[in-house]
């Protein structure tokens, strides 16, 4: 990267009619981008950093509701990627994500304990992926159980091999482990209609 630039205190989106720190295409793109996919949180926040180089722009923006947002941009104002990276839960404890977008999370155990569950909602066309970091040789479980409709999931090596390929949500998985890092659990619904779900995991 060229250059970085940090504006902890920059408006996000001139959204709410203030003046805002004079800003580059790139972060306009992301603005503009987030002000779309974010719903009512989206239409406010803060530019957190701005990682300038050739190839495109990462441009890390918080929406109003304190969810992180990672966008790369390029010069003619299209975006490459608009991924939520650690996205606020509803207040209830539960992931959810708009149509066509993707919630992200990191998976917490509490002390002394080898799994967790978690709920979430998907619109259709749109993923949560869940965050655990787990060693080479340790055995990971995972359940997807959708409350109504159906969900299918992909599992994730740290690095971004396939550990398993889409599965349907009434397939559970244990297994072992090949790689140390951060596995990812991405739940899809690929239906029509709204789904809520439970998502249960477990490492040994």
């Amino acid at each position: 990267m060229k250059n970085s630039t940090l504006h902890l205190a920059a408006v996000l989106l001139a959204m709410s009619g203030a003046p805002a720190l004079a800003m580059t295409d790139e972060e306009d793109a992301c603005i503009d981008e987030l002000r779309r996919v974010g719903g009512p949180d989206g239409q406010s926040g803060i530019i957190e950093s701005s990682e300038f180089s050739e190839a495109g722009t990462l441009v890390m923006l918080r929406d109003g509701g304190g969810s992180l947002y990672r966008c790369i941009a390029y010069k003619d104002g299209s975006i490459g990627e608009m991924t939520a990276v650690d996205a606020m839960d509803d207040g209830d404890g539960a992931l959810s994500a708009e149509a066509g977008a993707t919630a992200s999370q990191r998976v917490q155990f509490d002390a002394g304990a080898t799994g967790a569950e978690l709920t979430g909602s998907l619109a259709p066309g749109a993923s949560a992926q869940y965050l655990m970091g787990a060693k080479n040789e340790q055995f990971l479980y995972v359940r997807v159980a959708p409350k109504n409709g159906a969900l299918d999931y992909v599992i994730r090596n740290p690095d971004g091999s396939e550990l398993l390929g889409l599965m349907t949500a009434d397939q559970e998985y244990r297994g072992q482990l090949w790689q140390t890092g951060d596995h990812i659990v991405e739940v899809i619904n690929r239906g029509a209609s709204n789904v809520d779900y439970n998502v249960i995991f477990g490492i040994e």
